[in-house]
């Protein structure tokens, strides 16, 4: 078989899934694992979502809504915006896909941060566009060389605000001065997938941002704070104009029924998205109280993950770790070779972690 393969999609390297917990476990001969790794919701959805959930299964052989109309419009007034102002996708991964196929042509240049999200930089890739890289300083994205790194082929700008692995944010005032720097032809995409973990006073909001001449496209995902990651559905809010764009080249029927359904009930339970809140907040106090007692130096985060400087090595740490049926992520692919990232669990699990973490770290030792 000889096929002819575009060099930007032969020299595409996928995004590394990770195992089934389930073959984690048959490899390494444990059970009970907990995967704190992946940055999900350990509480999980709302019972609400849940029962919405399993009274529309007796509906799955009719297709989704294509328009997501009622989930659009309780969404659109619960944040105040207009329902044409959304769009909803297969996870915010589709957005980032739909924007980068609807304003890149190949040849044009995309901005983003080291380290960041990775798929941003493969969807890139994939279109034939060109990757412009800019390191963060100091852990933070470097807002002043982003916007030096603009020129006349600059489509997007992708900013991960908190950032992934990081956890850190910018201010108000920041980007609102970065805004001001960047061209009207140029689209900045403000990734807020981690964004209702951040506390309220420095919360950028991102609805202030979507008229200016500049055009802002901020994402945000029901998969983290309201537990739906298994049924991936997220949403970009924009201009109505970018948003017909992105409408033309959606797929039809891209969200399920399921999602829709569970995503719609989530937004009616504020007792349970607050309690994640408070419970992610306490999480993240103990356990970063608890790893600095080890040795460590945990990083400050404004999401419900952090980075953890064990000053050894990461992937060797978590293959100690996972021998214990705890998996955390080692952060050597992002440039940070002594460092791993924890996702706050359960208090059961995160006393766990804690646990294995001393045990392996005085493995290590010797």
């Amino acid at each position: 078989m000889k096929l002819s393969v575009p060099k930007n999609i032969e020299t595409l390297v996928p995004y590394p899934p990770g195992k089934p917990l389930e073959e984690l476990e048959r490899e390494y001969g444990i059970s009970g694992s907990i995967k704190l790794a992946s940055n999900e919701n350990a509480w999980g959805p709302s019972p609400k979502a849940t029962a919405a959930i399993a009274k529309a299964l007796t509906n799955l052989h009719r297709y989704p809504d294509g328009s997501c109309y009622y989930l659009a419009n309780r969404l659109a007034e619960k944040i105040g915006v207009k329902p044409e102002e959304l769009v909803f996708g297969n996870g915010s991964n589709e957005i980032i896909g739909l924007l980068v196929s609807t304003f890149l042509l190949p040849g044009e240049e995309v901005i983003t941060s080291h380290p960041t999200f990775l798929v941003y930089q493969k969807m890139v890739q994939a279109q034939g566009g060109v990757n412009r890289v800019v390191e963060l300083n100091n852990l933070h994205h470097d807002l002043d060389r982003i916007a030096a790194a603009v020129t006349d082929k600059t489509r997007l700008i992708f900013l991960d605000n908190p950032n992934n692995p990081t956890g850190t944010i910018f201010t108000h005032q920041e980007f609102k001065a970065f805004l001001n720097k960047i061209p009207e032809s140029v689209i900045v995409v403000l990734d807020e997938a981690y964004v209702d973990f951040v506390a309220a006073p420095n919360r950028l909001d991102a609805r202030e941002y979507l008229h200016l001449p500049t055009p802002v496209v901020a994402l945000r995902t029901f998969s983290k704070a309201y537990g739906l990651a298994g049924l991936r559905v997220g949403y970009g809010l924009m201009r109505p104009e970018i948003a017909d764009y992105l409408h033309r080249l959606r797929q039809p029927f891209n969200v399920n029924t399921l999602a829709q359904v569970g995503a719609l009930a989530c937004l009616d339970d504020d007792e349970h998205y607050q309690q994640t809140m408070n419970l992610t907040k306490e999480g993240m106090a103990w356990l970063q109280a608890e790893i600095q007692k080890l040795g460590c130096r945990p990083l400050s985060s404004n999401a419900n993950f952090f980075l953890v400087d064990v000053g050894v090595s990461g992937k060797l740490l978590y293959e100690k770790m996972l021998s214990r049926g705890v998996i955390i992520r080692p952060m050597a692919a992002y440039g940070f070779p002594n460092h791993i990232r924890i996702t706050i669990g359960l208090a059961a699990e995160n006393q766990r972690l804690v646990s294995a973490l001393a045990e392996s770290l005085q493995e290590i030792g010797g």
